[in-house]
């Protein structure tokens, strides 16, 4: 018997992108569609249909060579309904009923899950975790997201908000205001956008000297990393902070999962391994002893296929129940 092939969808504010999945977790193609989300949510459910029709064409195969969908979209959402509620980054999309018209146009078994959780469990089987019995997912951009992953199990949360990893409190004595609208989160001090944040505001007070003070109109987090690699003491310590923060979100999780690896993935582990070092090195400060010496920490492997790799695995796991 042929083994099942599984197509992914990971569904972006920008664009999204599907791809073919074997059943050990290889990638045999992909494709890209812009989601253009301010056309509606009719012409966004179309646009996902037509990602997984170029995906499947991509691998030389017709749809009844697929055994499974997996679909993972942004946003607040009802996981086991397959809805998406009303996401920010996909306005004005409200109560889409994904999975049923996926399920509707393809006639295929069609899973549906939160795009951070979904990338998460493609690094469990196909990446970085893929030795692992349990695994935390922090994803670092523009804000900080997450997943957790136990055994075969996406932490899903009873109301689907499980492994919002980005909104734990780290901060609420003098506690900074998070894109949520709420203050002491994570995101708050740990993502892209934090990093410039608190760059500009260092820049501001008199008498600051930084290398980053002719960039402040198009600062970005990118040049903050390369100004603390070349020495720039301001850019050193937003740097250091940064990854004191992302320690202190990594020794929560440790203390309340214990996992076997925590995982950093998006664009700003562009910063490379020292970074990584320094989240280390926070940690062994902050946690316990046994946590602290045996959780693995490191960066993802799959990069920006983590999501379709990880919405195929929901599908694979999909397939695999309805066949028992």
């Amino acid at each position: 018997m042929t083994k099942p092939l599984f197509v992914g969808l990971d569904v972006g504010g920008t664009s999204m992108k599907a791809g073919v999945v074997n059943d050990a977790g290889k990638v045999l193609s992909s494709a890209n569609v812009l989601t253009e989300a301010q056309l509606g949510q009719e012409v966004g459910l179309e646009h996902m249909c037509e990602a997984i029709r170029q995906a499947v064409a991509a691998a030389d195969l017709k749809m009844r060579d697929i055994a499974a969908i997996g679909v993972a979209t942004p946003g607040t959402m009802d996981i086991p309904a397959g809805i998406i509620l009303d996401p920010p980054n996909l306005k004005p999309w409200r109560n889409v009923p994904v999975r049923a018209h996926v399920h509707k146009v393809f006639k295929l078994p069609t899973a549906f899950q939160n795009d951070a959780n979904a990338a998460a469990f493609g690094e469990f089987w196909a990446g970085a975790g893929r030795d692992v019995h349990s695994m935390v997912l922090f994803t670092l951009g523009t804000g900080v997201g997450g997943g957790i992953i136990i055994g075969d199990i996406v932490l899903e949360g009873e109301h689907s908000h499980g492994a919002e990893l980005g909104h734990m409190k780290i901060e609420m004595t003098n506690p900074r205001q998070c894109g949520c609208g709420r203050w002491g989160c994570l995101e708050a001090y740990g993502s892209a956008t934090s990093v410039v944040k608190r760059a500009v505001e260092a820049l501001a007070k008199k008498g600051t000297r930084s290398s980053l003070r002719d960039q402040v109109g198009e600062l970005t987090a990118r040049a903050i990393f390369e100004a603390a690699a070349e020495g720039d003491s301001l850019a050193e310590k937003i740097v250091d902070e940064t990854a004191y923060y992302l320690a202190v979100g990594a020794t929560n999780m440790m203390h309340t999962i214990d996992p076997a690896m925590v995982v950093y993935t998006g664009g700003m582990i562009a910063a490379g391994e020292s970074f990584l070092k320094r989240i280390r090195k926070y940690v062994k400060e902050l946690a316990f002893p046994v946590p602290a010496k045996k959780t693995v920490i490191c960066y993802a492997k799959l990069g920006s296929d983590a999501g379709f790799i990880g919405a195929a695995a929901c599908a694979r796991k999909l397939f695999l129940q309805k066949r028992r």
